[in-house]
């Protein structure tokens, strides 16, 4: 008996060794370990402010025990897409993302943090959103009415200066510390056709339409059997290989049927562009492509972002549709804006991000963002082809001129002045895709680029997002 107690005992104490040494961690941050839970409410957390200065989120006074301070979310619904949440179970957003600098765990923030001031609360995370163009991104897909989103880069640097998610939710709302409440509520949003939830911007993929032909146009530039003055065949009917039929341009033949290349691009001649891909071969349209950021599963800003993809293994027929942005052909609207960025940046596309600096709360500088180079997209030579054949001319002829899409719900760019408005926004392009949603990407200014736009709204006519993507950069430049 006493040997069985013995060995009893020691199968205790090796239980009790193992789970201390090697079982704390996943305890401690299991949701149902109710002390985890208090202990990271039991001090405020940094704030997450914009890049000017407006505080978003920020730490309260729960007044329910046990939990000493909540979440509260000034930003509110045009901001859920970027902060997400700290709930009582979970965090998302930002608030996910950040957690170690927010929460004060960070080691860089503990030690700085207890040196000056006996403790570790959380540090600040300054955000490269600028709140006035974050508000009309929101706004403008609100009004539309339509699911959908946009952003907005900043293209010499990387930093994101807006991204909005519509249909959104109210943060504020998750943070209750009634678990009951917290559970229905999370219930009812994951529930919702709406897809609140999602984060349009960067976690869900589009079919590109028409916008693809910009990496097509790229291809075709850079590859050296192109120029900008080479006239492209543009029939009524591009004949495909095998049995797949034949491909119609939209609105018939374009031009003459011997457009130059940057009058096909304008007059987004599907026929052309699906010739030139039939041209180039699918290897050559998958390396441009790559060279924008297609089909890199790791990017992250630092919110993951879901894969933009060019496919493999395609016959002949389907890599000229891959070439005009049909076939499996996916895009996020961040690498909408990536693509007109990287034309903008004279081909060089900096990696973009969200987080600009981290602080104590005395203002003492944790970590600063430092702008990187993420791919060169092509050459100088062909950007500034890009650019120019990207800047429409407007019936006068001048240059720089604003571009929308005409007042139908056809998918092909045109040069007409935006909806709603007489005034023209110089360097601006947009273009739209076809099928399920309306997409649009552009640049401004033309001479001297400060933002780059990716706008999509789902089941929308095109003619519903020019005016969001305008209202967007006019927020960047004012």
């Amino acid at each position: 008996m006493a040997r069985v107690c013995a060995a009893l005992m020691f199968a205790l104490l090796a239980n009790v060794t193992i789970v201390q040494a090697f079982g704390s961690h996943g305890l401690n941050s299991d949701a149902r370990n109710e002390r985890s839970v208090i202990a990271r409410f039991d001090r405020p957390r940094g704030d997450i402010l914009t890049y000017d200065g407006t505080t978003i989120a920020t730490s309260r006074e729960s007044g329910a025990a046990p939990y000493a301070y909540r979440r509260h979310y000034a930003g509110g619904e045009a901001y859920a897409a970027v902060t997400g949440q700290a709930s009582l179970y979970r965090n998302t957003g930002i608030e996910q993302a950040e957690d170690d600098v927010l929460s004060g765990h960070d080691p860089r923030v503990r030690v700085r943090s207890i040196v000056r001031h006996g403790r570790a609360p959380g540090a600040d995370v300054r955000l490269t959103i600028t709140d006035r163009v974050q508000r009309a991104a929101y706004q403008g897909l609100r009004s539309a009415g339509h699911p959908g989103a946009a952003v907005a880069v900043n293209p010499a640097t990387g930093a994101i200066l807006a991204m909005a998610s519509y249909p959104s939710y109210d943060p504020d709302a998750r943070t209750t510390t009634d678990p009951a409440a917290l559970d229905a509520l999370d219930r009812r949003l994951a529930d919702d056709p709406a897809e609140p939830l999602v984060n349009r911007a960067i976690g869900r993929t589009y079919p590109p339409g028409a916008a693809f032909t910009l990496v097509t146009a790229a291809a075709a530039l850079s590859s050296g059997e192109y120029a900008p003055a080479s006239r492209v065949a543009a029939p009524a009917r591009l004949r495909l290989p095998g049995d797949a039929g034949d491909l119609p341009s939209p609105g018939g033949r374009c031009g003459d049927g011997r457009p130059t290349l940057p009058e096909a691009f304008r007059g987004s001649c599907d026929t052309a562009f699906a010739g030139i891909g039939l041209q180039l071969g699918q290897d050559v349209l998958r390396d441009q492509a790559e060279a924008f950021g297609f089909n890199d599963a790791g990017l992250a800003v630092p919110l993951p972002v879901a894969r933009s993809t060019f496919p493999a293994g395609m016959d002949r027929a389907r890599t000229a549709l891959s070439a005009i942005g049909r076939h499996l052909d996916r895009v996020t609207p961040l690498m909408l804006a990536m693509l007109s960025a990287a034309v903008a940046n004279q081909g060089v596309l900096m990696r973009p991000y969200l987080v600009e600096e981290v602080r104590l709360p005395d203002g003492s500088l944790i970590d600063r963002a430092d702008p990187v180079r993420y791919r060169v997209a092509m050459t100088p030579e062909p950007a500034r082809a890009l650019t120019s054949m990207m800047t429409p001319v407007a019936a006068t002829g001048g240059p720089g001129m604003s571009a929308a899409l005409p007042d139908t719900s056809s998918a092909l760019p045109g040069t007409a002045v935006l909806p709603g408005s007489s005034a023209a926004l110089p360097g601006l392009w947009v273009a739209a895709g076809s099928g399920p949603a309306a997409l649009f990407t552009a640049f401004a200014p033309a001479g001297s680029p400060e933002v780059a736009v990716g706008v999509v709204l789902e089941h929308a006519p095109p003619s519903a997002a020019a005016p969001i993507a305008r209202s967007v950069v006019e927020a960047a430049l004012a």
